[in-house]
């Protein structure tokens, strides 16, 4: 039997050589199939371990409050990652801070509303500036490092402003920004703090921290008509208090809403960013949109197989007078699909990692490799190999060797 199939294996690779300009036209319609597979995969890969990653940082301890819309599961989802104001009808107050605060065993709470909005700086009028609101806790609780200067601080004056890295280089002139001013909704703030710079774009609070201004959300909630609470991260004071806190919060939550339980708790074990969600959802999307492209390829096989079938008629013919049976001429020609699909997915296997490692030299995330890329490429390349070359193969099989013999192409 393994001399058989070796007969066979050679016989297709001796087939697929002399025809080499089909071979690579064939080749080349699954190649670009793979690779666009093996690109959106290594690349949502890679941006899942960079969420994961995040989460799991200093994050056993964290316990993430997230308002629900109302929608199902996809359209929340997508609604709160796209909109420009997310949660624009949040069921979180800051009542509802007070009360988690008072649960035993929290280290720290903090509320984060986030807009984007004008700001004037002197006489110039700056647009699309991420404002933060949220409380002086919210240093420890996202663990923030300073640069210069200090935090928010309730014993102080409320109108004051902690400056993200890039937000004070790019806007107020550098680090050393303390003591400059600003006005934003009418009214005027003092910078006293700036960020060390984070850079980690994608967090679990979905917000660009060093692209943003931190002001108090007690002080914004006197200016703004209603305030809309995206997320309330709290911190446990160790990791075994975190199933009960969460037990505490739902409670306590349901008991002041009476009864309405409008909101999501998140902890670290769970997927923190909502961009995780979404990504899987986009990710499915684009992988089923890549699958077209595979079976456009394993067409091309199949036409091509069907051509081979024609021009070698009188060859099958000669191999079935001589002893071959139908089931020989199959595997012929079902491993010369097969072979031709596989070479396909190999070079798409490469083209598809060289594409993603140029990609993520301009993002923030590296390119995702694993053995379950590898099995699902190798398996789907395989498929298609069997899929759309067992008809040409079973043509052939069934060719009559009397009317094969008298075939001249």
């Amino acid at each position: 039997m393994a001399l058989l199939l070796n007969t066979h294996f050679h016989l297709a690779i001796d087939s697929l050589r002399r025809n080499r300009g089909r071979t690579f036209l064939s080749a080349l319609g699954i190649a670009i199939g793979v690779a666009s597979i093996v690109l959106i995969l290594s690349l949502t890969g890679g941006i899942n371990q960079l969420i994961s990653a995040n989460s799991d940082r200093n994050n056993a301890d964290l316990i993430l409050v997230r308002p629900l819309t109302g929608k199902n599961t996809t359209e929340n989802i997508i609604d709160e990652f796209t909109s420009n104001n997310q949660f624009t009808k949040s069921s979180l107050t800051l009542d509802d801070v007070k009360t988690i605060g008072k649960i035993k065993t929290v280290a720290a709470v903090s509320p984060i509303a986030s807009s984007s909005n004008a700001i004037k700086i002197g006489n110039r009028t700056v647009q699309s500036i991420n404002i933060v609101a949220t409380n002086p806790d919210f240093i420890n609780v996202a663990s923030l490092h300073l640069k210069n200067g200090q935090f928010l601080d309730s014993s102080i004056r409320k109108n004051v402003a902690v400056l993200g890295y890039d937000i004070a280089m790019q806007q107020f002139g550098g680090t050393e920004s303390l003591a400059k001013t600003f006005s934003y909704n009418g009214q005027n703030f003092l910078v006293v703090g700036v960020l060390e710079k984070i850079d980690d774009p994608v967090n679990y609070n979905g917000v660009n921290l060093d692209d943003s201004i931190i002001i108090d959300i007690d002080f914004a909630s006197t200016f703004e008509s209603s305030i809309q609470i995206q997320q309330i991260d709290v911190r446990a004071e160790n990791t075994d208090s975190v199933t009960k806190i969460t037990e505490s919060i739902h409670k306590q939550l349901s008991e002041a809403k009476n009864g309405d339980q409008s909101f999501s708790i998140i902890t670290s074990a769970e997927d923190m960013h909502p961009a995780g969600s979404l990504l899987s959802i986009v990710s499915g999307m684009l992988t089923l949109v890549a699958s077209i492209s595979l079976v456009v390829g394993g067409i091309g096989i199949m036409n091509i197989m069907l051509v081979s079938v024609s021009e070698r008629t009188r060859e099958i013919g000669i191999r079935k007078s001589v002893g071959a049976s139908s089931g020989n001429i199959l595997l012929q020609f079902l491993f010369e699909s097969i072979i031709l699909s596989i070479t396909g997915g190999i070079f798409g296997f490469v083209l598809g990692y060289i594409g993603a490692f140029v990609i993520s030299l301009m993002t923030p995330f590296a390119p995702h490799i694993s053995w379950q890329i590898v099995g699902i490429t190798s398996a789907v390349s395989f498929t298609v190999g069997i899929l759309f070359g067992i008809y040409p193969a079973i043509k052939a099989a069934n060719k009559d060797p009397i009317t094969s013999l008298k075939y001249y192409h």
